[in-house]
């Protein structure tokens, strides 16, 4: 897998790269590091894509901060990677050119919470449970929720989803508006606190998603919800993967305003069951949970258990108190940890696709026949209310034989999504992984405007070069 196939622009020279270290030693200190180690943790994905480690990680405090590291870079042409927790899966902070990483996990200032406006204004490196733990006592929470701790400047780098999608949407739903810092350390704020607006471009929207190509976000402004007065959550067995997401598909078509519905296949469930100590039904499973309130959750609950029986789904067994459930969710987030146990020593190759709700069922189950005839461990998870799962095929990456086979089953994967009008990618990014699906995805003429407005923002090609889009 060559991830630096697609660069256009050289590598900075030594002397550049040494220049740029010396002044950003000398404005920052003990937070430019150098170290190998800090640097080969900086160039780390969650991935079997190479370590490409940066040449210096700076430590950042503020916006203003980040302005300056960039003008610092710019002046000399070297690439700028942003940094928030390193939890990406598809390669977004590796440093393929070298350059310098802006770190911004010291950047977790909770600037402002507006209750009666139901929003809040934090710092890039602000976690989602940071946030989470901060509003409990107000009333309210943020709802999206990938499975790893996630920084918020990094979910809207790569338009973040995760279990509550269903109901409250992905970032793109409940963005505001960005602080970000520009290729030439130009600080511009997109949009007002203001829940909508017919005010020019939507600049907001075009940094979400952006992997950090076109500018570094420093500051968010998130909309929020209130905490539900009910909650209840549940799981139901299903006797294959097609019977569980056929029962997704009409709940979803049927308006059953479900906040959470997540498929594991049977797999990933003795995954589970190893790693977080459970005794959960080892066959496809949905784990659902409903919000309200006490009146409709019920109601809820009872719609989904009838539509469950039609396809020979059940018992439903509810997991009543608070504790159950965070346990529950727990485990379901730690999935991608947990499958990695089921192979010790083996790479995971964690991917995504996402298809219309409609055509959810039948992509699963060829999927999963696919990894059946392929002989592979791989676990099915996702977040099928809308469309979206994850598989994890576990590799030996010393054997060029399986590393073939797991390519090409992801390729498989995600031609199988395009052509039932699904995305080569519905959460995680492009990234490095998954450039070469743009164009089929998108087609030509699309993929030159990005490429132009890529361009027209950052002409040197600094901001996190080698992702999303090939120059």
């Amino acid at each position: 897998m060559n991830a630096t196939a697609s660069l256009s622009r050289p590598k900075p020279s030594d002397a550049d790269i040494a220049a740029v270290a010396a002044e950003l030693t000398q404005r920052f200190g003990g937070r430019a590091v150098s170290s190998a180690a800090v640097r080969e943790q900086h160039g780390h994905t969650l991935t079997w894509v190479k370590n490409q480690p940066p040449d210096v990680v700076v430590y950042a405090e503020t916006t203003e901060e980040v302005s300056e590291i960039v003008k610092l870079c710019a002046a000399r042409g070297v690439p700028v990677i942003p940094y928030g927790t390193g939890t990406s899966l598809e390669g977004h902070v590796n440093a393929p050119l070298g350059g310098v990483t802006v770190d911004v996990s010291q950047m977790k200032a909770i600037l402002a919470v507006h209750e009666e406006d139901l929003d809040c204004v934090v710092q890039a490196g602000v976690t989602r449970k940071a946030l989470n733990e901060h509003l409990r006592d107000r009333g309210l929470f943020f709802p999206i929720d990938p499975g790893a701790d996630a920084s918020i400047g990094g979910m809207v780098a790569t338009r973040a989803s995760g279990t509550n999608a269903v109901r409250y949407g992905t970032m793109k739903d409940v963005v505001l508006s960005l602080t970000v810092v520009l290729a030439n350390g130009e600080v511009i704020k997109t949009a007002s606190r203001a829940k909508k607006s017919s005010a020019g471009y939507d600049l907001t929207r075009l940094f979400i998603g952006s992997e950090g190509t076109l500018g570094i976000v420093t500051e968010i402004t998130l909309k929020l919800q209130g905490i539900p007065e009910a909650i209840s959550a549940g799981i139901c067995p299903f006797p294959s993967v097609k019977a569980a997401c056929d029962a997704v598909i009409m709940t979803i078509q049927s308006g059953i305003p479900v906040a959470r519905i997540e498929l594991l296949d049977e797999v990933q469930v003795r995954a589970v069951n190893a790693h977080a100590k459970l005794t959960l039904p080892e066959s496809p499973l949905l784990l659902l949970e409903f919000h309200g309130t006490e009146a409709g959750v019920k109601e809820q609950a009872e719609r989904f258990g009838e539509i469950a029986a039609e396809f020979e789904g059940g018992p439903f067994d509810w997991a009543t108190k608070p504790e159950d459930r965070s346990r529950l969710w727990q485990a379901r987030h730690d999935a991608y940890w947990a499958a990695r146990g089921l192979r010790p020593g083996a790479e995971s190759v964690a991917t995504d696709v996402c298809v219309p709700i409609s055509r959810l069922a039948e992509c699963v189950d060829a999927t999963k026949q696919d990894i059946l005839a392929s002989g592979m461990i791989a676990p099915i998870v996702g977040h099928v209310g809308d469309g979206n799962f994850h598989v994890q095929p576990l590799v030996d990456v010393s054997n060029p034989a399986e590393v073939e086979a797991c390519e090409a089953f992801v390729d498989r994967l995600v031609k199988r999504a395009l052509s039932m009008e699904g995305t080569c990618t519905g959460e995680h990014g492009v990234g490095q992984k998954k450039m070469k699906y743009l164009e089929i995805e998108h087609g030509a003429e699309a993929l030159n405007l990005m490429r132009l407005l890529k361009q027209s923002i950052d002409p040197h090609n600094i901001m996190n070069p080698g992702k999303i889009i090939a120059l």
